[in-house]
């Protein structure tokens, strides 16, 4: 009984190009979705706030925040990952020119926030919020700095 029930949804399947042709894009697209761990990786360097050059692992689709907090960059205490309502001072980094080029420009959000924690200082155009920078593998061997706190945020 199932057999014959799966042979007739098959034809009918096969009648209808369009639903056909659908199924198949969603099953190809949920297998190039599902993409080893390693092929996920993504490599790149900080600067710490003494000058020490550091590598720094992420994945592909996590934010920039996510990676240096794993690593042990960034105080994870100090920032709700991924709300850009939380930001602090410490979740501004800075970012190479040949790879702030290669980033989606700032969102409004990301500017507002980013000239709030200035405190009136001129904004550094190499500053983006962590939280707001999503890894690519486009993004393979990025360089960024981690300022120092800033003294209105340190206890």
């Amino acid at each position: 009984m199932a057999i014959s029930t799966i042979q007739k949804l098959t034809t009918q399947i096969h009648r209808l190009p369009s639903l056909s042709s659908h199924i198949l894009t969603r099953s190809s697209a949920t297998l190039s979705s599902s993409k080893k761990v390693s092929d996920r990786i993504v490599k790149l360097f900080a600067i710490d706030p003494e000058g020490q050059k550091r590598e720094v692992v992420g994945l592909a689709g996590q934010s920039l925040l996510r990676a240096l907090t794993n690593c042990g960059l960034i105080d994870p205490a100090s920032h709700r990952l991924e709300e850009i309502d939380a930001c602090s001072a410490e979740c501004e980094v800075n970012i190479a020119q040949e790879w702030l080029e290669r980033l989606p420009p700032r969102t409004y959000d990301e500017e507002y926030v980013l000239v709030r924690n200035s405190r009136g200082r001129i904004l550094n155009k190499h500053s983006r919020l962590g939280c707001q920078v999503v890894l690519s593998p486009q993004l393979q061997g990025m360089v960024v700095a981690v300022p120092e706190p800033k003294p209105w945020d340190i206890p």
